[in-house]
Protein backbone atom coordinates (compact mmCIF):
# COMPACT_ATOMS: atom_id res chain seq x y z
CA UNK A 1 0.00 0.00 0.00
CA UNK A 2 2.73 2.37 0.98
CA UNK A 3 4.45 1.53 -2.70
CA UNK A 4 1.12 2.48 -3.90
CA UNK A 5 0.69 5.93 -2.27
CA UNK A 6 4.45 7.17 -3.48
CA UNK A 7 3.98 5.85 -7.29
CA UNK A 8 0.86 8.02 -6.85
CA UNK A 9 2.01 10.89 -5.69
CA UNK A 10 5.36 10.69 -7.92
CA UNK A 11 2.89 10.26 -10.62
CA UNK A 12 0.80 13.54 -9.56
CA UNK A 13 3.99 15.31 -9.03
CA UNK A 14 5.16 14.17 -12.47
CA UNK A 15 2.11 15.41 -13.87
CA UNK A 16 2.06 19.01 -11.97
CA UNK A 17 5.46 19.62 -13.31
CA UNK A 18 4.17 18.25 -16.94
CA UNK A 19 1.43 21.11 -16.56
CA UNK A 20 3.50 23.33 -15.66
CA UNK A 21 5.73 23.47 -18.40
CA UNK A 22 3.19 23.21 -20.84
CA UNK A 23 1.52 26.57 -19.36
CA UNK A 24 5.06 28.34 -19.47
CA UNK A 25 5.87 27.09 -22.75
CA UNK A 26 2.42 28.23 -24.21
CA UNK A 27 3.03 31.67 -22.33
CA UNK A 28 6.06 32.33 -23.74
CA UNK A 29 4.80 31.10 -27.50
CA UNK A 30 2.18 33.71 -26.48
CA UNK A 31 4.49 36.57 -25.53
CA UNK A 32 2.36 36.49 -22.09
CA UNK A 33 5.55 35.39 -20.15
CA UNK A 34 9.34 35.83 -20.16
CA UNK A 35 11.68 33.10 -21.10
CA UNK A 36 15.72 33.01 -19.86
CA UNK A 37 17.73 33.22 -22.25
CA UNK A 38 20.87 31.26 -22.85
CA UNK A 39 24.61 32.81 -22.98
CA UNK A 40 25.76 33.94 -26.48
CA UNK A 41 28.41 31.03 -26.34
CA UNK A 42 26.28 28.63 -25.90
CA UNK A 43 23.89 28.99 -28.08
CA UNK A 44 26.92 29.42 -30.72
CA UNK A 45 28.28 25.88 -29.43
CA UNK A 46 24.06 24.70 -30.09
CA UNK A 47 24.20 26.22 -33.45
CA UNK A 48 27.58 24.34 -34.38
CA UNK A 49 26.05 21.08 -33.39
CA UNK A 50 23.13 21.29 -35.12
CA UNK A 51 24.82 22.43 -37.93
CA UNK A 52 27.52 19.70 -37.87
CA UNK A 53 24.91 16.88 -37.61
CA UNK A 54 23.03 18.02 -40.47
CA UNK A 55 26.26 18.23 -42.97
CA UNK A 56 27.22 14.85 -41.58
CA UNK A 57 23.93 13.53 -42.84
CA UNK A 58 23.97 14.81 -45.96
CA UNK A 59 27.50 13.42 -46.48
CA UNK A 60 27.29 10.32 -45.17
CA UNK A 61 23.67 9.65 -47.04
CA UNK A 62 25.79 11.02 -50.70
CA UNK A 63 28.87 8.98 -49.89
CA UNK A 64 26.61 5.50 -49.74
CA UNK A 65 24.87 6.59 -52.85
CA UNK A 66 28.50 7.32 -54.25
CA UNK A 67 30.02 3.69 -53.28
CA UNK A 68 26.47 1.74 -53.82
CA UNK A 69 24.52 3.81 -56.81
CA UNK A 70 21.85 0.98 -56.36
CA UNK A 71 19.20 1.92 -54.08
CA UNK A 72 18.00 -1.55 -53.53
CA UNK A 73 21.11 -2.96 -52.71
CA UNK A 74 21.89 -0.33 -50.22
CA UNK A 75 18.31 -1.41 -48.72
CA UNK A 76 19.51 -4.77 -48.51
CA UNK A 77 22.84 -3.88 -46.53
CA UNK A 78 20.78 -1.66 -44.19
CA UNK A 79 18.11 -4.85 -43.22
CA UNK A 80 21.17 -7.16 -42.84
CA UNK A 81 22.93 -4.57 -40.65
CA UNK A 82 20.33 -4.41 -38.64
CA UNK A 83 19.73 -7.89 -38.06
CA UNK A 84 23.09 -8.40 -37.72
CA UNK A 85 23.80 -10.88 -40.34
CA UNK A 86 26.08 -10.58 -43.46
CA UNK A 87 24.42 -9.64 -46.94
CA UNK A 88 24.99 -12.09 -49.16
CA UNK A 89 28.21 -11.81 -51.91
CA UNK A 90 27.10 -10.67 -55.57
CA UNK A 91 28.92 -9.51 -58.11
CA UNK A 92 29.51 -5.82 -58.55
CA UNK A 93 28.70 -4.40 -61.89
CA UNK A 94 32.34 -4.22 -63.07
CA UNK A 95 33.03 -7.48 -62.04
CA UNK A 96 29.43 -8.28 -63.39
CA UNK A 97 30.44 -6.79 -67.33
CA UNK A 98 33.89 -8.33 -67.16
CA UNK A 99 32.07 -11.95 -66.76
CA UNK A 100 29.93 -10.97 -69.72
CA UNK A 101 32.93 -9.59 -71.90
CA UNK A 102 34.91 -13.37 -71.48
CA UNK A 103 31.83 -14.87 -71.72
CA UNK A 104 31.06 -13.06 -74.91
CA UNK A 105 35.33 -13.48 -76.30
CA UNK A 106 35.50 -17.42 -75.55
CA UNK A 107 31.79 -17.05 -77.34
CA UNK A 108 33.52 -15.68 -80.32
CA UNK A 109 36.84 -17.22 -79.93
CA UNK A 110 40.10 -16.75 -78.48
CA UNK A 111 41.60 -16.62 -81.32
CA UNK A 112 39.61 -14.00 -83.32
CA UNK A 113 41.03 -10.52 -82.83
CA UNK A 114 37.33 -9.48 -81.21
CA UNK A 115 37.63 -12.47 -78.68
CA UNK A 116 40.91 -12.03 -77.73
CA UNK A 117 39.99 -8.42 -77.12
CA UNK A 118 36.64 -8.86 -74.91
CA UNK A 119 38.62 -11.29 -72.71
CA UNK A 120 41.52 -9.18 -71.81
CA UNK A 121 38.61 -5.89 -71.06
CA UNK A 122 36.76 -8.66 -69.24
CA UNK A 123 39.74 -9.37 -66.81
CA UNK A 124 40.66 -6.17 -66.72
CA UNK A 125 37.29 -5.46 -65.31
CA UNK A 126 37.15 -7.66 -63.12
CA UNK A 127 40.45 -6.34 -61.73
CA UNK A 128 38.74 -2.74 -61.27
CA UNK A 129 35.57 -4.57 -59.75
CA UNK A 130 37.49 -6.24 -57.10
CA UNK A 131 39.30 -2.85 -56.22
CA UNK A 132 35.79 -1.05 -55.92
CA UNK A 133 35.03 -4.05 -53.33
CA UNK A 134 38.03 -2.60 -51.47
CA UNK A 135 37.33 0.99 -52.05
CA UNK A 136 33.57 0.64 -50.06
CA UNK A 137 35.27 -1.62 -47.74
CA UNK A 138 37.93 0.66 -46.58
CA UNK A 139 35.58 3.64 -46.93
CA UNK A 140 32.95 2.18 -44.39
CA UNK A 141 34.99 1.57 -41.97
CA UNK A 142 37.63 4.54 -42.31
CA UNK A 143 34.71 6.85 -42.71
CA UNK A 144 31.06 5.91 -42.80
CA UNK A 145 31.15 4.18 -39.49
CA UNK A 146 32.75 6.96 -37.88
CA UNK A 147 30.34 9.77 -39.30
CA UNK A 148 27.32 6.94 -38.46
CA UNK A 149 28.48 6.61 -34.64
CA UNK A 150 28.50 10.77 -34.19
CA UNK A 151 24.79 10.72 -35.41
CA UNK A 152 23.72 7.80 -33.74
CA UNK A 153 25.95 8.38 -30.57
CA UNK A 154 27.60 11.10 -29.42
CA UNK A 155 24.51 13.51 -31.08
CA UNK A 156 21.97 11.67 -29.29
CA UNK A 157 23.42 12.61 -26.16
CA UNK A 158 23.80 15.95 -27.37
CA UNK A 159 19.88 16.16 -27.95
CA UNK A 160 19.00 14.34 -24.41
CA UNK A 161 20.86 16.54 -22.54
CA UNK A 162 19.41 19.92 -24.84
CA UNK A 163 15.99 18.44 -24.13
CA UNK A 164 16.47 18.45 -20.23
CA UNK A 165 18.72 21.95 -20.58
CA UNK A 166 14.83 23.12 -22.30
CA UNK A 167 13.06 21.45 -19.13
CA UNK A 168 15.14 23.27 -16.79
CA UNK A 169 14.86 26.25 -18.22
CA UNK A 170 11.10 25.87 -18.11
CA UNK A 171 11.55 24.95 -14.95
CA UNK A 172 13.16 28.08 -13.67
CA UNK A 173 11.05 30.49 -15.59
CA UNK A 174 7.62 28.95 -14.26
CA UNK A 175 9.24 29.35 -10.58
CA UNK A 176 10.34 32.86 -11.23
CA UNK A 177 7.17 33.36 -12.91
CA UNK A 178 4.72 32.20 -9.44
CA UNK A 179 7.35 34.30 -7.69
CA UNK A 180 6.60 37.46 -9.61
CA UNK A 181 2.53 36.80 -8.59
CA UNK A 182 3.17 36.15 -5.29
CA UNK A 183 4.87 39.36 -4.89
CA UNK A 184 2.11 41.11 -7.01
CA UNK A 185 -0.34 39.25 -4.80
CA UNK A 186 1.36 40.52 -1.73
CA UNK A 187 1.72 44.02 -2.30
CA UNK A 188 -2.01 44.36 -3.11
CA UNK A 189 -2.88 42.56 0.58
CA UNK A 190 -0.35 45.19 1.98
CA UNK A 191 -2.02 48.35 0.48
CA UNK A 192 -5.48 46.22 1.58
CA UNK A 193 -4.63 45.70 5.27
CA UNK A 194 -7.48 47.56 7.25
CA UNK A 195 -9.06 44.17 8.75
CA UNK A 196 -7.95 41.20 10.82
CA UNK A 197 -8.38 38.30 7.83
CA UNK A 198 -6.38 40.49 5.24
CA UNK A 199 -3.49 40.48 8.01
CA UNK A 200 -3.64 36.69 7.44
CA UNK A 201 -3.63 37.31 3.91
CA UNK A 202 -0.49 39.39 4.01
CA UNK A 203 1.00 36.33 6.24
CA UNK A 204 -0.06 33.78 3.43
CA UNK A 205 1.31 35.86 0.85
CA UNK A 206 4.77 36.17 2.77
CA UNK A 207 4.89 32.26 2.83
CA UNK A 208 4.20 31.67 -0.95
CA UNK A 209 6.72 34.26 -1.52
CA UNK A 210 9.32 32.63 0.70
CA UNK A 211 8.48 29.49 -1.01
CA UNK A 212 8.49 30.59 -4.47
CA UNK A 213 12.07 32.08 -3.76
CA UNK A 214 13.36 29.26 -2.75
CA UNK A 215 12.18 27.42 -5.40
CA UNK A 216 13.51 30.34 -7.64
CA UNK A 217 16.83 29.60 -6.29
CA UNK A 218 16.64 25.79 -6.37
CA UNK A 219 15.49 25.56 -10.20
CA UNK A 220 18.07 28.07 -11.03
CA UNK A 221 20.78 25.94 -9.51
CA UNK A 222 19.07 22.90 -11.53
CA UNK A 223 19.49 25.16 -14.52
CA UNK A 224 22.91 26.32 -14.35
CA UNK A 225 24.10 22.34 -13.72
CA UNK A 226 22.20 21.08 -16.42
CA UNK A 227 23.69 24.34 -18.68
CA UNK A 228 27.12 23.10 -17.82
CA UNK A 229 26.96 19.44 -18.45
CA UNK A 230 25.47 20.40 -22.06
CA UNK A 231 28.02 23.14 -22.58
CA UNK A 232 30.47 20.43 -21.81
CA UNK A 233 29.11 18.41 -24.50
CA UNK A 234 29.10 20.78 -27.03
CA UNK A 235 32.31 21.79 -26.65
CA UNK A 236 33.39 17.90 -27.35
CA UNK A 237 32.26 19.23 -31.58
CA UNK A 238 35.59 20.86 -32.08
CA UNK A 239 37.36 17.43 -31.10
CA UNK A 240 34.58 15.71 -33.41
CA UNK A 241 35.36 17.74 -36.15
CA UNK A 242 39.26 16.63 -36.07
CA UNK A 243 38.12 12.89 -35.77
CA UNK A 244 35.94 13.34 -38.60
CA UNK A 245 38.97 15.29 -40.30
CA UNK A 246 41.15 12.28 -39.94
CA UNK A 247 38.43 10.32 -41.22
CA UNK A 248 38.29 12.68 -44.39
CA UNK A 249 41.67 12.23 -45.43
CA UNK A 250 41.42 8.24 -44.63
CA UNK A 251 38.82 8.10 -47.61
CA UNK A 252 40.57 10.69 -49.73
CA UNK A 253 43.41 7.99 -49.74
CA UNK A 254 41.47 4.93 -50.11
CA UNK A 255 39.94 7.08 -53.56
CA UNK A 256 43.82 7.82 -54.48
CA UNK A 257 44.52 4.16 -54.10
CA UNK A 258 41.49 2.94 -56.03
CA UNK A 259 41.92 5.64 -58.65
CA UNK A 260 45.42 4.76 -58.99
CA UNK A 261 44.43 0.84 -59.57
CA UNK A 262 42.36 1.91 -62.08
CA UNK A 263 44.33 4.26 -63.83
CA UNK A 264 47.05 1.49 -63.95
CA UNK A 265 45.04 -1.66 -65.13
CA UNK A 266 43.16 0.78 -67.97
CA UNK A 267 47.18 1.35 -69.04
CA UNK A 268 48.36 -1.78 -69.39
CA UNK A 269 44.80 -2.56 -71.02
CA UNK A 270 45.78 0.09 -73.64
CA UNK A 271 49.46 -1.17 -73.69
CA UNK A 272 47.82 -4.86 -74.78
CA UNK A 273 45.03 -3.22 -77.53
CA UNK A 274 47.94 -0.61 -79.06
CA UNK A 275 49.28 -3.18 -81.12
CA UNK A 276 45.77 -3.52 -82.63
CA UNK A 277 45.21 -2.41 -86.41
CA UNK A 278 43.89 1.30 -86.96
CA UNK A 279 41.07 -0.07 -88.16
CA UNK A 280 39.93 -1.40 -85.26
CA UNK A 281 41.06 1.30 -83.03
CA UNK A 282 37.95 3.00 -85.35
CA UNK A 283 34.75 2.98 -86.40
CA UNK A 284 33.84 1.95 -90.20
CA UNK A 285 32.89 5.31 -91.23
CA UNK A 286 36.06 6.99 -89.70
CA UNK A 287 39.44 7.74 -90.95
CA UNK A 288 41.54 5.77 -88.69
CA UNK A 289 44.33 8.21 -89.05
CA UNK A 290 42.12 10.37 -86.23
CA UNK A 291 44.11 10.03 -83.24
CA UNK A 292 42.39 7.66 -80.29
CA UNK A 293 41.52 9.52 -77.50
CA UNK A 294 42.66 8.46 -74.23
CA UNK A 295 43.55 10.09 -70.76
CA UNK A 296 43.83 13.75 -71.19
CA UNK A 297 46.94 13.27 -68.45
CA UNK A 298 50.05 14.10 -70.81
CA UNK A 299 52.34 10.82 -69.57
CA UNK A 300 49.01 9.14 -70.69
CA UNK A 301 49.01 10.42 -74.10
CA UNK A 302 52.90 9.87 -74.58
CA UNK A 303 52.43 6.79 -73.46
CA UNK A 304 49.06 5.65 -75.28
CA UNK A 305 51.00 7.34 -78.30
CA UNK A 306 53.80 5.35 -78.29
CA UNK A 307 51.30 2.09 -78.19
CA UNK A 308 49.76 2.98 -81.09
CA UNK A 309 50.50 1.64 -84.48
CA UNK A 310 53.27 4.10 -86.72
CA UNK A 311 51.65 2.93 -90.17
CA UNK A 312 48.53 5.17 -90.43
CA UNK A 313 45.66 4.58 -92.62
CA UNK A 314 46.45 6.21 -96.04
CA UNK A 315 49.47 4.79 -95.92
CA UNK A 316 48.39 1.18 -95.55
CA UNK A 317 45.08 1.80 -97.75
CA UNK A 318 47.44 3.27 -100.51
CA UNK A 319 49.61 0.16 -100.03
CA UNK A 320 46.58 -2.34 -100.52
CA UNK A 321 45.32 0.06 -103.83
CA UNK A 322 48.60 -0.23 -105.54
CA UNK A 323 48.97 -4.06 -104.88
CA UNK A 324 44.99 -4.60 -106.01
CA UNK A 325 45.61 -2.39 -109.29
CA UNK A 326 48.50 -4.47 -109.93
CA UNK A 327 49.11 -7.74 -110.96
CA UNK A 328 52.57 -8.22 -108.40
CA UNK A 329 52.61 -9.92 -105.23
CA UNK A 330 53.82 -8.34 -101.81
CA UNK A 331 54.81 -9.72 -98.65
CA UNK A 332 52.40 -9.14 -95.59
CA UNK A 333 53.12 -10.22 -91.81
CA UNK A 334 49.98 -11.45 -89.84
CA UNK A 335 49.07 -9.45 -87.22
CA UNK A 336 46.83 -11.61 -85.13
CA UNK A 337 45.22 -15.39 -85.49
CA UNK A 338 42.82 -15.96 -87.79
CA UNK A 339 40.70 -19.49 -87.94
CA UNK A 340 39.33 -19.66 -91.95
CA UNK A 341 35.48 -19.83 -91.76
CA UNK A 342 35.28 -22.17 -94.78
CA UNK A 343 37.66 -23.81 -96.98
CA UNK A 344 37.80 -20.48 -99.49
CA UNK A 345 39.81 -19.14 -96.80
CA UNK A 346 43.29 -19.42 -95.54
CA UNK A 347 43.45 -20.35 -91.91
CA UNK A 348 46.44 -17.47 -90.24
CA UNK A 349 48.94 -17.00 -87.17
CA UNK A 350 50.17 -14.45 -85.90
CA UNK A 351 53.64 -12.91 -86.63
CA UNK A 352 54.07 -15.43 -89.68
CA UNK A 353 54.30 -13.63 -93.09
CA UNK A 354 52.94 -14.99 -96.30
CA UNK A 355 52.72 -13.57 -99.85
CA UNK A 356 49.58 -11.99 -100.43
CA UNK A 357 48.35 -10.46 -104.07
CA UNK A 358 44.91 -9.69 -105.43
CA UNK A 359 42.35 -11.10 -108.20
CA UNK A 360 39.85 -9.56 -110.06
CA UNK A 361 36.38 -9.09 -109.09
CA UNK A 362 37.49 -9.75 -104.99
CA UNK A 363 35.88 -8.01 -102.22
CA UNK A 364 38.09 -4.93 -101.21
CA UNK A 365 38.27 -6.11 -97.68
CA UNK A 366 40.45 -9.55 -98.76
CA UNK A 367 43.50 -10.68 -100.60
CA UNK A 368 44.85 -13.88 -101.92
CA UNK A 369 47.09 -15.30 -99.37
CA UNK A 370 49.92 -17.82 -100.02
CA UNK A 371 51.75 -19.90 -97.61
CA UNK A 372 53.83 -23.15 -99.20
CA UNK A 373 51.00 -24.90 -101.05
CA UNK A 374 48.14 -23.45 -99.08
CA UNK A 375 46.44 -20.21 -100.49
CA UNK A 376 43.22 -19.04 -99.64
CA UNK A 377 41.36 -15.67 -98.72
CA UNK A 378 42.46 -13.66 -96.14
CA UNK A 379 40.82 -10.13 -94.28
CA UNK A 380 43.41 -7.60 -94.86
CA UNK A 381 42.61 -5.91 -91.52
CA UNK A 382 44.74 -9.06 -90.20
CA UNK A 383 47.85 -8.25 -92.42
CA UNK A 384 50.46 -5.92 -91.64
CA UNK A 385 52.25 -4.83 -95.87
CA UNK A 386 55.94 -5.38 -95.88
CA UNK A 387 58.41 -3.22 -97.83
Amino acid sequence: MNIMDFNVKKLAADAGTFLSRAVQFTEEKLGQAEKTELDAHLENLLSKAECTKLWTEKIMKQTEVLLQPNPNARIEEFVYEKLDRKAPSRMNNPELLGQYMIDAGNEFGPGTAYGNALIKCGETQKRIGTADRELIQTSAINFLTPLRNFIEGDYKTITKERKLLQNKRLDLDAAKTRLKKAKVAEARAAQLNTSQPEENNIMIWAEEVTKSEQEVRITQSEFDRQAEITRLLLEGISSTHAHHLRCLNDFVEAQMTYYAQCYQYMLDLQKQLGSFPSTFLSNNNQSSSTPVQSVSTPSVLASASASLPSVSNSIVTSGISELKSSSGNRKARVLYDYDAANSSELSLLADEVITVYSIPGMDSDWLMGERGNQKGKVPITYLELLN
